[in-house]
C-alpha cells in the first residue's frame, strides 16, 4: 500500500527535467561576476542572522560583548560555508554515479550534469567567501571525512538523493533567513541569495526522485536507506558548526560545545531547520518507525 500510494504521486521524470532545464537558463549566476568581492566588509554587521549563532542566549553569549558575538558569527559562516564545499564535493560524486548507466541524450540527465555546474560554481563561491572572511578552512573532522568517503562510495540511488536533501535543506533554511537581514554583511547576503536560488532546483530535483525510488526499489533498499539516512543525519548536524570555531574567538571549547548543545534555542533552530525535510521524508516513508527517529531524534533535527 505504501508503495503503491507513493507511486500515484510520481511526476513524469522528463517533464520535471525539462521544467528545472528551463529554470536554469533563466536563473543561473556567476559569483565570480555577480559578487563584489573587493569590496570591503562592513564594520558592525553580522555575518550570520544573531538568531542562528550557535551560542545564542546560552550563559556564555550572555558574557560576551558584540564585537565577540560578531566574531563568532564570522567564523560560524566560514564553518558553514566550508562544510557546503565537503558536502557539495560528495553531492556531486553521488550525481556522478546516479547518471553513469543512464542515458545522457535524457532531460534527466541533462539537469544533473546542469547542476553538477551549479555546485562547481558553489563550491568555488563558498571557498572564496572563507578567504575573504580571513578565516580557517574548517575542515570536518578524520571521522567525518571517513563517513562521508564511506557515503559517497557505496550509497544507493535512494540513499544518495536523500543524503543530498538532508543537506542541501537545511543550508537553504538558514540561508533564507539571512539574505534577506539588513544587519547582515552584503557579501554574505549575496552569496545565500544565489544559492537560495539555485538549490531550489536541485532540492525539486531530488525530491521528485527520491520519491520515485522509494515508490520502485526494493524492500531492502527502502529498509537500507531509512538506516543510513537516520545516521547521515547525526554526522550532518554535528558538521555545520566546527568545535574549532569556538577556539578561534578564544572560548573554552568544551564549555561552548556542551552550552550548544544544551541550548533549548539551538535545538529548536535545528529542529526548525529541518522540519520541510523531514515532513517529506515521513510522507515517503524513510522516517518510518520508532528506530529510525531514535537516530532523529540523536541528530537534534526530529524532536518528536
Amino acid at each position: 500500500m505504501e508503495r503503491n500510494g507513493a507511486a500515484m504521486l510520481l511526476k513524469d521524470r522528463e517533464q520535471v527535467a525539462d521544467r528545472l532545464l528551463a529554470a536554469s537558463a533563466k536563473h543561473s549566476y556567476d559569483p565570480e561576476t555577480e559578487l563584489d568581492w573587493e569590496a570591503p566588509l562592513e564594520t558592525g554587521l553580522w555575518f550570520l542572522p544573531e538568531q542562528l549563532v550557535s551560542l545564542y542566549g546560552t550563559p556564555l553569549w550572555q558574557r560576551m560583548s558584540e564585537e565577540q558575538r560578531i566574531e563568532l558569527s564570522r567564523h560560524e559562516a566560514a564553518s558553514l560555508a566550508s562544510a557546503g564545499v565537503w558536502f557539495e564535493v560528495i553531492l556531486m560524486q553521488l550525481l556522478t554515479r546516479h547518471i553513469y548507466d543512464l542515458d545522457p541524450r535524457t532531460s534527466h540527465v541533462s539537469y544533473a550534469l546542469t547542476e553538477m555546474a551549479d555546485e562547481c560554481r558553489h563550491s568555488r563561491m563558498f571557498a572564496r567567501m572563507v578567504t575573504k572572511l580571513g578565516t580557517p578552512y574548517y575542515r570536518p573532522g578524520n571521522v567525518t571525512r571517513f563517513l562521508g568517503r564511506v557515503l559517497k562510495t557505496t550509497a544507493t540511488t535512494p540513499g544518495a538523493f536523500t543524503a543530498t536533501l538532508l543537506v542541501e535543506e537545511i543550508l537553504d533554511r538558514f540561508q533564507r533567513q539571512t539574505f534577506p537581514d539588513p544587519t547582515v554583511q552584503p557579501l554574505v547576503r549575496g552569496i545565500t541569495r544565489i544559492h537560495v536560488v539555485e538549490e531550489a532546483r536541485h532540492v525539486r530535483y531530488a525530491r521528485e526522485e527520491l520519491r520515485r525510488q522509494m515508490a520502485t526499489c526494493p524492500a531492502w533498499e527502502r529498509q537500507l536507506t531509512r538506516t543510513v539516512s537516520g545516521e547521515a543525519s547525526v554526522v550532518v548536524a554535528r558538521a555545520l558548526v566546527s568545535p574549532a570555531v569556538y577556539a578561534s574567538v578564544g572560548l573554552d571549547v568544551s564549555t561552548a560545545v556542551r552550552q550548544a548543545r544544551e541550548s533549548e534555542h539551538r535545538r529548536e533552530t535545528m529542529r526548525w531547520s529541518a522540519e520541510k525535510l523531514t515532513e517529506f521524508l515521513e510522507e515517503i516513508g524513510i522516517i518510518h518507525s520508532a528506530l529510525d527517529r531514535a537516530a532523529w531524534r540523536r541528530s537534534g533535527l526530529l524532536t518528536r
